[in-house]
C-alpha cells in the first residue's frame, strides 16, 4: 500500500488545508472522518461529543470505509487521518486498544512514511468543530506521534510553511513531481 499516503497530527495544524491543496493538484484524498461525524451527528439533532465510544466506532468505520474506496482510485491517494490513529483514542485515555481495533489496524495497510503536521499556534483556531485547547492539541499531536510508531510506521514531520511548500515537501518524499 505505498501508494496510500497518510498526512496525520493534532488539530489545527494544517492537515486539512494540505489535503485541499493536495486534492487541487489533482490527486485523489480521503477526507477525516472527525469533522464529517460531527456534523452529520447534527444533521440528525445528536451531539457526538456526548458519546465518545461511538464517537470512536463511528470514525474507525469511516476511515475503513475510505481505505476500501482508495482502492479503486488510480495512483496515490492521500488519507486525512486514518484507522492507525483510532488507537490514539484509547492510548490518551490510558486503556488498551480493543481487539477489533488492532484487527482494522492489521486489514489497513498504508505507506510506512505517515506525514505528521507539528502543532503549529500561528494558525490553530478554535470553531464549533474544534473545541480542544492548544494543550490538547499538542498532547493530541504527541500521541499521533506514538501511535503510529506504535504500529510500525515512520512519522515524518511536515514542516511549518506555505501549504504549496508543504505539499512539495510531502511529494517529493513519496515520489511524485512536486
Amino acid at each position: 500500500m505505498n501508494r496510500f499516503v497518510v498526512v496525520a497530527g493534532g488539530p489545527g495544524a494544517g492537515k486539512t488545508t494540505l489535503i485541499n491543496h493536495l486534492a487541487g493538484r489533482g490527486f485523489a484524498t480521503a477526507p477525516e472522518a472527525g469533522r464529517g461525524i460531527i456534523r452529520q451527528q447534527r444533521a440528525m439533532g445528536r451531539e457526538i461529543r456526548e458519546s465518545p465510544e461511538l464517537f470512536i466506532e463511528l470514525g474507525l468505520s469511516w476511515d475503513m470505509r475510505n481505505h476500501e474506496w482508495a482502492g479503486s482510485q488510480p495512483g496515490t491517494v492521500f488519507f486525512d487521518h486514518a484507522v492507525p490513529g483510532t488507537a490514539g483514542f484509547y492510548l490518551m485515555a490510558g486503556q488498551p486498544v480493543p481487539a477489533h481495533v488492532e484487527a482494522a489496524i492489521a486489514a489497513c495497510a498504508y505507506r510506512r512514511e505517515v506525514f505528521v503536521a507539528p502543532p503549529w499556534p500561528e494558525i490553530y483556531r478554535h470553531d464549533e468543530e474544534r473545541i480542544q485547547t492548544w494543550e490538547e492539541a499538542v498532547r493530541v499531536w504527541e500521541t499521533v506521534v506514538e501511535t503510529y510508531t506504535r504500529y510500525g510506521y515512520q512519522p515524518v514531520e511536515i514542516p511549518r510553511a506555505p501549504v504549496a511548500e508543504r505539499a512539495d515537501f510531502v511529494l517529493r518524499h513519496v515520489g511524485e513531481a512536486a
